[in-house]
């Protein structure tokens, strides 16, 4: 009991320290916008109102004043300073200062590119200078450092600073951005309407009565206290308080002895940590599971993974299901809860490092390890004990809540409680956990492959 009543206090302060976490929410929305006026040129005019609009440089003109007010300070760089990234802050203030000038407000742009004087690197002071210069003169660098190696500053300064539209053309960067514009909003469009027609099949064959009955719920022989134990006990007080204490300062000893630093480091730190929290709750699932009777054909767990193509086909169809579901609540979200608080801290990690080792880390530990350990807590072990005692249905509600919870995020709790749902269902309806395991795997990359195609 002390053990469950401790971590829901860690679970309760954590859910409140999420509100003052930087959130990634504006930085998305700023660098789709970003995409958008960079890709604007190679745009074909029957996808414009789809992609970029009629006019994108205006649209993120005013993402950025808005970023900036709601920071409290209309001269500084909205969001990214307080999240770490120094140089994506003096990026996005020199964006928002060439905008202005596009548009002639050189009067609105002079104490941005003050600021911007007084805060960039020896490389990029030819530029403000010559900013400075407008609207009676000014001219463009020659060499392309510092900040003008963007693309988008690169133009942007090209084309206030007086240049043909001809010459400040970036074919293979806008080319880029217009498949990644394409890969943000046209492919979940696609998906997003099949996920419709999907869950109304679904409605409608169930409102026929034409499904299938759900397969007897099958899991571990233990017992309501069991789980308490495993979850309070294993993954919040050993994994999530003890783990770090004991593993972290090792783990620092190692890299630094080893000489390996940032991004690599925090890949690194990321999939270690992550491995450490699985360690002792999945230790302790063993030793119940030893203690307990003989396990039902396919496991206690019931991960069931062959026939392998089964398994991934109802993993896809329900990723199809859910997502306009998440969809949705996340539509609501952001119109009736405005400050939604932080997101978790890994979204930050993956957008801002441009390394290979470092994004196959974080990649390993969203896509496989998580998706493995987390479905063996919630939807192998959490279900189908507390659905032995009190049905499915509610243990579906149950082990949803709880698995929103333990992201420790409030603002990400309502779309987390959604996709729990579905998985929850998934569980019940297939009777097998690597159904679970596959959507949640597929979720995770989803997410990923969106961040980055949105990274700079």
């Amino acid at each position: 009991m002390a053990s469950l009543v401790l971590s829901l206090l860690l679970w309760l302060n954590g859910l409140l320290e999420s509100l003052d976490r930087p959130s990634v929410g504006d930085d998305l929305s700023r660098r789709q916008l970003e995409l958008s006026v960079l890709a604007d040129p190679a745009v074909p005019p029957s996808l414009r109102p789809l992609l970029v609009g009629v006019d994108p440089g205006a649209l993120l003109l005013a993402e950025l004043d808005l970023q900036a007010e709601e920071s409290g300070d209309s001269t500084t760089a909205p969001g990214t300073a307080q999240a770490g990234g120094e140089r994506e802050a003096r990026i996005s203030l020199l964006e928002r200062a060439l905008l202005q000038l596009r548009q002639g407000q050189p009067d609105a742009a002079r104490p941005l590119l003050l600021q911007l004087q007084r805060l960039v690197a020896n490389e990029d002071r030819p530029l403000i200078e010559q900013l400075l210069l407008l609207p009676q003169g000014g001219s463009r660098p020659v060499e392309a450092v510092g900040m003008l190696q963007d693309p988008l500053v690169r133009r942007l300064s090209c084309e206030v600073l007086g240049d043909m539209a001809s010459e400040c053309s970036e074919p293979a960067a806008e080319r880029r951005a217009l498949l990644q514009l394409l890969g943000i909003n046209l492919l979940p469009a696609v998906a997003l309407l099949a996920g419709l027609a999907l869950l109304l099949r679904e409605g409608w064959l169930r409102w026929r009565g034409k499904q299938a009955p759900l397969p007897a719920l099958v899991g571990p022989d233990l017992g309501v206290i069991d789980v308490v134990l495993l979850i309070a006990g294993g993954f919040v007080l050993l994994g999530e308080v003890l783990t770090p204490v004991l593993l972290g300062p090792l783990l620092q000893a190692t890299l630094s002895a080893l000489a390996i630093k940032p991004p690599l480091a925090d890949g690194l730190t990321v999939l270690t940590m992550y491995l450490g929290l699985m360690a002792a709750p999945l230790l302790m699932l063993v030793i119940l599971l030893r203690s307990g009777g003989e396990a039902p054909e396919s496991g206690w767990l019931q991960f069931r993974w062959r026939p392998l193509g089964s398994a991934l086909r109802k993993s896809v169809k329900y990723l199809l299901i859910v997502l306009p579901l998440v969809s949705l609540v996340g539509w609501l979200q952001q119109h009736f809860w405005i400050d939604v608080g932080g997101s978790n801290p890994l979204l930050e990690l993956v957008l801002r490092s441009g390394n290979g080792l470092t994004l196959a880390c974080f990649a390993f530990t969203a896509i496989v390890l998580a998706p493995l350990f987390e479905e063996t807590i919630f939807r192998g072990v959490l279900l189908p004990v507390v659905g032995r005692e009190i049905g499915p249905l509610p243990a579906v509600l149950i082990s949803s809540a709880v698995f929103g919870i333990a992201h420790l995020s409030l603002g990400e709790f309502p779309p987390l409680f959604t996709l729990g749902l579905g998985l929850g269902w998934l569980r019940l309806s297939s009777g097998r956990l690597s159904t679970c395991v596959g959507l949640h795997a597929l979720w995770n990359g989803l997410t990923f492959t969106n961040l980055l195609l949105l990274a700079r």
